[in-house]
C-alpha cells in the first residue's frame, strides 16, 4: 500500500485547508487511517483517525470542533478538513494506516505512512 498526502500550504490564522491521503496499490478496507503532525522541534503527535467504513472517528482534544476527518471509499482517499487554523497547527502532516482500530493513537503501530505535507499558518 502506498499513501500520498497532499493539500498542505500556507493559510492565514482563522483560515482553512483540506488535506488528502490517497491510497494506492491495495484497498485499505481492513485498516484505520490516522493523521499525525510534527511541529518544529516537536515529536510526531496524533491528530485524528477514522476507520475505513467511516463510522468511527477520533480526534485529539486540541482539534476537536475545528478539524473533520472523512473517507471516500470509492476514491480510496481520506480527507482532513481543517478550519479555524492557528499558529499551533503549523506542522508537517502525515497520514498512516494501522490495524486494528485500538492502535489508532499509537504511532509505532502504523504499518504504512505517506510522505508528509507541510501546513504553515501565519498570524
Amino acid at each position: 500500500v502506498q499513501l500520498q498526502a497532499s493539500g498542505g500550504g500556507l493559510a492565514q490564522a482563522g483560515g482553512s485547508l483540506r488535506l488528502s491521503c490517497a491510497a494506492s496499490g491495495s484497498t485499505l478496507s481492513s485498516y484505520t487511517v490516522g493523521w499525525f503532525r510534527q511541529g518544529p522541534g516537536k515529536e510526531r503527535e496524533f491528530v485524528a483517525g477514522i476507520d475505513w467504513s467511516g463510522s468511527v472517528t477520533l480526534y485529539t482534544d486540541s482539534v476537536k470542533g475545528r478539524f473533520t476527518i472523512s473517507v471516500d471509499n470509492a476514491k480510496n482517499t481520506v480527507f482532513l478538513l481543517m478550519n479555524s487554523l492557528n499558529a499551533e497547527d503549523t506542522a508537517v502532516y502525515y497520514c498512516g494506516a494501522v490495524t486494528p482500530w485500538r492502535y489508532v493513537r499509537i504511532r509505532k503501530k502504523y504499518k504504512y505512512w505517506g510522505q508528509g505535507t507541510l501546513v504553515t499558518v501565519s498570524s
